[in-house]
């Protein structure tokens, strides 16, 4: 009996040990920050136009301006934002306005074009100019004054606008905003959450038995759910405590981390296919990074215990900045533009893409806050 107790020490103790070991220190994460995103910005002197990658780039721009507090990664972002007038889809013809799937000007209501919203946002509350937000505003309150409901048909959606809402609603203070967050929600979850998993279905297309992954099981695909856990995240961050409607954000929140941290592979990553890890074997960062940067922010902000989340965090966290992040500042392992797990498909240390770094500066950003 004695010796079995050593043995228990001896490991609960090098457990201990190597827990320690995976915490950088503040500086060390902003210089990975800076790392990052000064390859990044460097390699990409164009900021681009306001869709949705970019966009989803900029998101996480700005939590590096936030926590470094360097001038240039705000610059860029506004830059960015003049460059495309602060506005999204720029048709300004409202009879013409679609929320569809599409890429051209007139698709105005869909949430793609509407997660540069965010950062305009962002901007604006660092230096108030009403132009900033303008067209945010016409763009969302002339959405809130339509019938329809079914704006946010698929994942991504949520990560995109839900935060533009709340964040509008602080602005504004008009209740409308988390009226329609609300509803537009509850339209979403009714048609691509699983009860049993409590994780959401990229979109109906996927929902099982009608689609089943390689080896026959639910498949739901990680970066869709890390764009719904990231954007949770960030609803609760800013939907006042006493809203009517903060319960359903933060029970699904609650639901959804207890889901993801027990399909976390055991070196870090999430596979793209995230309870069928053969379905598409090997790490990918997107979604392995909003689902570390979820994890973390529900760590700081005392909704998730420490000590029951913070191994898959940092576990995560080693991944990004071991595997996932390059020596030149790189980041890979980012699957393509796309919608689900692809057998076959190849995702390496060559495949990069600008939401995957925005994903992973915020996975970063809030490693700092956790060192505070």
């Amino acid at each position: 009996m004695k010796i079995k107790k050593l043995i228990i020490i001896f490991l609960a103790i090098n457990c201990s040990i190597g827990f320690s070991q995976n915490r950088p220190t503040k500086q060390e994460l902003i210089n990975t920050i800076e790392k990052v995103n000064d390859y990044w910005q460097s390699t990409h002197p164009d900021s681009g136009n306001p869709f949705w990658d970019n966009a989803a780039y900029h998101i996480g721009n700005m939590e590096a301006f936030f926590v470094t507090g360097k001038e240039k990664y705000r610059a860029y972002s506004e830059e960015w934002a003049i460059h495309n007038d602060w506005k999204g889809a720029n048709m300004a013809d409202k009879s013409k306005w679609k929320y569809s799937y599409g890429e051209t000007a007139d698709h105005v209501l869909f949430g793609d074009w509407q997660a540069c919203f965010q950062t305009y946002i962002d901007l604006y509350n660092l230096k108030p100019d009403s132009n900033k937000i303008t067209r945010a505003r016409e763009v969302m309150e002339y959405e809130m004054s339509t019938k329809q409901n079914d704006y946010w048909w698929w994942a991504d959606g949520l990560y995109m606008v839900m935060p533009v809402m709340t964040k509008l609603y602080k602005v504004t203070g008009n209740p409308l905003y988390l009226d329609k967050l609300n509803e537009y929600f509850i339209y979403a979850k009714s048609i691509m959450y699983d009860l049993q998993t409590k994780l959401f279905y990229r979109d109906a297309k996927y929902i099982y038995p009608n689609h089943k992954s390689a080896n026959g099981e639910k498949d739901f695909w990680a970066r869709g759910d890390g764009w719904v856990f990231a954007g949770l995240a960030k609803v609760l961050k800013d939907i006042p405590k006493d809203s009517k409607y903060r319960t359903l954000f933060l029970v699904h929140y609650l639901d959804m981390a207890k889901s993801i941290v027990k399909c976390q592979q055991p070196n870090g990553y999430w596979t793209r296919s995230m309870l069928d890890p053969q379905h598409a074997p090997g790490p990918e960062t997107s979604g392995t990074a909003f689902f570390t940067y979820g994890l973390l922010w529900g760590i700081n902000n005392g909704y998730l215990k420490e000590k029951t989340y913070l191994p898959a965090a940092l576990k995560g966290w080693q991944y990004l900045s071991t595997v996932a992040l390059q020596s030149d500042g790189r980041i890979g392992y980012v699957q393509p533009i796309g919608e689900k797990a692809i057998p076959g498909q190849v995702v390496d240390a060559n495949s990069t893409a600008n939401f995957g770094v925005g994903a992973f500066l915020m996975a970063a950003s809030e490693m700092v806050r956790y060192t505070k």
